[in-house]
Order: C-alpha cells, then structure tokens, then sequence
C-alpha cells in the first residue's frame, strides 16, 4: 500500500489493544494514518501510545463518552474490531451474550457516533463461517445489515490462528487466516467499496 498523506486519514480503531488490534495500529501508522487506539482498560495506554497510536480510554457502552471521543478525534474512518471474549476458548460459551451484545449495541453505538461526528467511513469486524441458529447469528446479521446500511465494510474473518489466538499451536479448519496476515489485508481493506470483504488465508 503507498504512502497516504495522514492529514485526511485518521482512524478511529475501536478494540485497539486486542490480539488484531495491536497488530493493526503498527501497520496503520506505516500506511500513513494517525491512529487513535480505543480501549476500555487505562492499562493498556502505554501499549497503545508505544505502538503509535493516541490512546483513548472509552467504552463503547457510554454512549454520551463515546460520542465526545469520536468527534473529538474528528476521523476519516472508524474501524470496528470490537469483540468481548475470554482469554480461554473454553469460557466462550459464557460469553456469547457478552459478544452478541457488542456486536449489536456496541456498533451501533459506533455508527451513532459516526453520524454525530459527519458519517466517516466505517467497517466492521464479523466471521466468515456460519453459526449456529441463536443470538450469536442474530447478532452477525445485525451487524452486517446496519453497517451495509452505512456503505460500509463487513470484514468477514476467517478463524484466527497463530501467536495470541485461540490457535497458537494447530491450524483451525477454513476458513481460517493467520492473524499477521488478516492485519495486513484489513489494511487494504480500508479502501474497498462497500460490501463484504472476505479475508482468510
């Protein structure tokens, strides 16, 4: 990807200090963008300013906070890797309420943001495999049909795998993507046309 002129390109990037976003605001900064890393942990500022990102402390449940920071950082583009899963795969189970709620509460908080700071492109993180009938495909589908609804991006994931995944050791089934390379084709992702953009391997 060439070099971009960051004055015009700033990148909101919600779920900043996750296992994708640590790995993404890198290569964002290398593109061109001005980065800011959203996160709901202060903890994780200093990693997020070493990357090269502007930290900003929010969740994505506060909608009023939120919107403040949005508009604040005035972005081009929002970029939604926003999950809420645990660190142990064998916890999921307890968590698919928590995930299906961020995936429809928490980016719609987002495009609601988006539209209050004058509709910045948006994109968001779904998966490119189909899930059981229940709250986690209702979910999806609700994610996909709002962002669309914005001429926005669905970026349409494989299962990740390698360093920080839930597969470190052994490749999943497809679709699947290595998390390195699922970083670097969100990347150019970023200037596709609206619609679902599959990326795996």
């Amino acid at each position: 990807m060439s070099s971009i002129s960051a004055a015009g390109n700033r990148v909101f990037l919600a779920g900043a200090s996750g296992v994708l976003g640590r790995r993404l605001v890198p290569l964002l900064v290398k593109a061109g963008y001005v980065v800011a890393g959203m996160t709901r942990s202060a903890g994780h500022v200093p990693l997020l300013r070493d990357l090269g990102a502007e930290p900003v402390v929010v969740d994505v449940y506060d909608r009023d906070a939120l919107f403040r920071a949005v508009a604040g950082f005035a972005p081009s583009l929002i970029l939604n890797e926003l999950t809420d899963l645990p660190d142990d795969a064998a916890e999921l189970p307890a968590s698919a309420e928590r995930n299906a709620r961020i995936r429809t509460e928490g980016n719609q908080n987002l495009i609601d943001a988006a539209r209050r700071a004058g509709s910045p492109r948006i994109l968001a993180q779904t998966v490119a495999w189909p899930l059981a009938p229940g709250p986690g495909a209702d979910a999806v589908a609700e994610l996909e049909r709002a962002i669309l609804a914005e001429n926005g991006v669905v970026l349409s994931y494989g299962q990740f795998y390698g360093p920080g995944t839930y597969h470190e050791l052994a490749v999943p089934a497809e679709p699947r993507v290595h998390i390195d390379r699922a970083a670097e084709l969100t990347v150019e992702a970023l200037t596709a046309p609206s619609g679902v953009v599959v990326i795996t391997d």
